[in-house]
C-alpha cells in the first residue's frame, strides 16, 4: 500500500506519498480501507518531529473508510462505513483503528464529510462538556471560530446547550460562518479588542467558559473576559507558550478553573469512552443535519504538501481533507 511519511523532520517539502508496509491488525482493532483522511495541526507537529508520542511513521490521526477486516469485533462487518481516530497511519490506503473508536457513518454523509468529524468534534465535545462542564444557556467564548474545532464547538454549544456564544476570528468570512452556525457575538480580533467586547456584551459579568486555542498572547485579555467561577480550557498555543510575570492572585480572585488538555496523546480507553459518549449524543443530529462537518478544501493525497501549506497559513475555514480513493 501507499502512505504519507516525512523523509526527515521538517517542512512540508519532507512529505512523500510512498510504498509502505500494510498495517498489522492487533487484538481489538479493525482494518480500514481509507477513503479520506483529514489534516490536523497535530500532523504538522508530527511532520516536524515535535511530538514524543507518534510511533507510526505514517502521518494522520483521523480517517473515514470501509471496514476491510472486522477481526472478530462485535458490531462491525466487512463493508461497514466508519469514521474515527487512529494511532497514526491515517494518510494511507489502509489503517488500523481500535474498534472502540469506530463510529458508523450516517447515510447522508460521504467519506469526505465523515473524515472531517472525529478529531474536531471529539475535541470540542471533550473541551465543552467533559472538561468545561457547559450547562444550558451559559455563556462561552470560543476563539478561532473559523477553525475546525471552532466551527464544531460553536455548533455543539448551540445545539446541545442553547448557549450564549461569543466567537473571535480574523476575517468577515469566518465570522459570517460563525453566525450561520449559531454564534451570537462576532468579534474580529484584528479590528476589535475582544476583551472589551466580551465585557460589554455580558454586562460586565464575563463569560462562564473560554475555549482557548491561542495561549500566551491572549492571557491578559482572557483574564479580563472570564467571569467569577469561570472555566478556562487551553487546547492550543498558536500565540505562544510562555507568559512572563503571571500574577496568580488574578486567578484566585476570580476563582478561575484553568485546565490544559490534548486529545491525541490520551489513552485508548479514554478515546473510546469519549467516542462512545459523543456518538450516543450526536449521531441522530448528524443524520438530521442539525450538526454538520465543515469542509473547506479537498486535496488528492498526492497533493498533501499543498494541504499542509494551507493549514500552516491559516487559510482554512473548517477542515482540510485528503481524498485517498
Amino acid at each position: 500500500m501507499k502512505g504519507v511519511i516525512a523523509k526527515e523532520p521538517g517542512g512540508k517539502e519532507q512529505l512523500i506519498y510512498t510504498d509502505m508496509p500494510e498495517p498489522t491488525l492487533q487484538t481489538g482493532e479493525l482494518l480500514i480501507e481509507v477513503h479520506a483522511a483529514a489534516v490536523n495541526r497535530t500532523d504538522i507537529m508530527n511532520r516536524e518531529g515535535k511530538t514524543g508520542y507518534a510511533s507510526n511513521p505514517i502521518i494522520g490521526v483521523e480517517v473515514a473508510g470501509v471496514v476491510a477486516n472486522a477481526n472478530g469485533q462485535q458490531g462491525f462487518a466487512i463493508g461497514d462505513r466508519v469514521m474515527g481516530l487512529v494511532n497514526g497511519g491515517g494518510y494511507a490506503e489502509f489503517a488500523t483503528m481500535p474498534a472502540g473508536r469506530a463510529m458508523k457513518i450516517p447515510d447522508n454523509l460521504d467519506f469526505t464529510d465523515a473524515a472531517a468529524i472525529p478529531e474536531v468534534f471529539l475535541t470540542a465535545f471533550q473541551t465543552l462538556y467533559w472538561i468545561g462542564n457547559l450547562s444550558k444557556k451559559e455563556s462561552v467564548l470560543i476563539h478561532a471560530g473559523g477553525s475546525g474545532v471552532g466551527t464544531a464547538a460553536i455548533q455543539l454549544a448551540n445545539v446541545l446547550s442553547d448557549a450564549f456564544i461569543l466567537t473571535t476570528a480574523g476575517s468577515s468570512t469566518k465570522l459570517a460562518k460563525g453566525k450561520e452556525l449559531g454564534a451570537d457575538v462576532l468579534i474580529n480580533y484584528k479590528e476589535q479588542d475582544f476583551a472589551q467586547e466580551v465585557v460589554k456584551t455580558t454586562n460586565e459579568q464575563g463569560v462562564s467558559l473560554i475555549l482557548d486555542f491561542i495561549g500566551a498572547q491572549y492571557w491578559q485579555k482572557n483574564l479580563q473576559s472570564i467571569a467569577v467561577d469561570g472555566r478556562w480550557v487551553v487546547i492550543g498555543v498558536l500565540g505562544g507558550t510562555t507568559i512572563e510575570h503571571v500574577n496568580l492572585m488574578h486567578l484566585m480572585a476570580k476563582r478561575i478553573q484553568l485546565t490544559g488538555t490534548l486529545l491525541t496523546p490520551r489513552s485508548d480507553q479514554y478515546k473510546a469512552e469519549l467516542t462512545q459518549a459523543f456518538s450516543h449524543q450526536t449521531y441522530t443530529l448528524f443524520e438530521n443535519g442539525s450538526l454538520k462537518p465543515i469542509v473547506d478544501a479537498v486535496f488528492a493525497i498526492e497533493d498533501v504538501q499543498q494541504a499542509h501549506q494551507m493549514m500552516e497559513e491559516n487559510r482554512n475555514l473548517g477542515k482540510i481533507v485528503l481524498k485517498v480513493k
